[in-house]
């Protein structure tokens, strides 16, 4: 059995990310761009670009770290890709020169960090980077334990005659670790896309942002700036220094 590491996610998604998940919704890019002014964006996680090169196309300065040489090769083959930065590794490290006036990572990839360790590291490097009035952003689920039943999940997304699509997960409530397989059926062909977490919940992010001398600015419960509430699925945070 291989390894789970930082850039299996990646590897083993490549060639579908972009037909599973497509265009990134619009208020996101819009609260990015806002955020980002005139000012260099990061983005951990960089992936095939469907943030990134919007941003780029408002003419905002981006840059990118991920683990996955898949992805970012998906994100080269696509207009203004090859203009990028991009930087190679395990995006805790955030292994990138100079101040940036918004870092970010969306669509829950702060969880791919797979341990509370690496999660704290990455707040304190990504502070490190923060220019003078920068904004370091979070998008993320809120964690729902009920979505398990004796620590075990299955949901079907798909099903047809020629077609089954799977979520299969287990979860470990002390380490907060949730592993999972996308399971792909088509006649007789099988395929496997494995995913592995460590959830956080908003107030741990918070006590994260504190060690590392961050602040939270605003929590929405969407991009759109909507209420953050008790019964929101998923929040955006939005860090910045402490004054």
């Amino acid at each position: 059995m291989k390894e789970y590491i930082a850039s299996t996610y990646g590897d083993h998604l490549a060639e579908v990310y972009d037909e599973w998940f497509a265009k990134y919704e619009d208020a996101a890019i819009d609260r990015l761009g806002e955020l980002a002014g005139r000012g260099r964006a990061l983005e951990l996680g960089i992936g095939t670009g469907r943030v990134a090169l919007p941003l780029a196309a408002r003419g905002i300065e981006i840059h990118g770290l991920d683990a996955s040489e898949a992805m970012v090769a998906k994100l080269r083959t696509k207009p203004g890709g090859d203009s990028i930065p991009v930087n190679m590794g395990n995006f805790a490290d955030v292994g990138v020169q100079g101040e940036f006036s918004l870092v970010f990572t969306v669509f829950n990839t702060f969880f791919v960090l797979a341990t509370q360790e690496e999660q704290v590291r990455c707040f304190q490097n990504v502070a490190a980077h923060l220019a003078e009035g920068g904004a370091f952003v979070i998008e993320a689920f809120v964690p729902d334990m009920k979505r398990f039943t004796d620590g075990q999940e299955v949901r079907p997304y798909i099903v047809t005659t020629e077609h089954v699509s799977l979520h299969v997960s287990q979860h470990d409530p002390v380490s907060q670790h949730v592993r999972s397989q996308f399971v792909v059926l088509r006649n007789k062909e099988l395929n496997l896309y494995p995913v592995e977490i460590r959830y956080c919940w908003p107030s741990e992010l918070d006590l994260m942002a504190q060690l590392a001398g961050l602040r939270l600015r605003h929590r929405w419960g969407d991009w759109a700036k909507g209420e953050f509430t008790a019964s929101s699925a998923r929040h955006v945070s939005v860090y910045e220094r402490c004054r």
